[in-house]
């Protein structure tokens, strides 16, 4: 499984930020996905996942209501999108797979996580 995540840059605190992780896996519907991010002198942290079938998701306490963690099984894709980022959100963010029978199971360390991304920078500023 190969993961390209896209959509990094530089952003303002309050405008609209979408990542996209495109994924080239045989069967992508049978791979939870998730964002982690890294800040610079940081470790890496989850942000979001989101089951097989995109009916169940989790995010961390630090992004809840303000990141959404979305897929489409037709486009092998996986997006976070947030309307009001802050500052605070700048990191390099990865997006990572792992496969799992489970249709509504969601993952939260990253050990637990099989494949992942090269990471976009997101910059937010003030």
């Amino acid at each position: 499984v190969q993961l390209q995540a896209s959509g990094g840059g530089l952003v303002q605190a309050g405008a609209s930020l979408r990542l996209s992780c495109a994924a080239s896996a045989p069967s992508f519907s049978n791979y939870v996905m998730a964002w982690f991010r890294q800040a610079p002198g940081k470790e890496r942290e989850f942000v979001g996942a989101v089951s097989r079938s995109g009916g169940a998701t989790g995010y961390a306490d630090s992004v809840k209501g303000r990141f959404t963690i979305s897929r489409d099984n037709a486009k092998n894709t996986v997006y976070l999108q947030s309307d009001s980022p802050k500052p605070e959100d700048t990191a390099n963010y990865y997006c990572a797979a792992v496969g799992t029978t489970a249709w509504s199971r969601i993952f939260w360390n990253p050990g637990e996580y099989s494949y992942w991304g090269q990471g976009t920078l997101v910059t937010v500023s003030s």
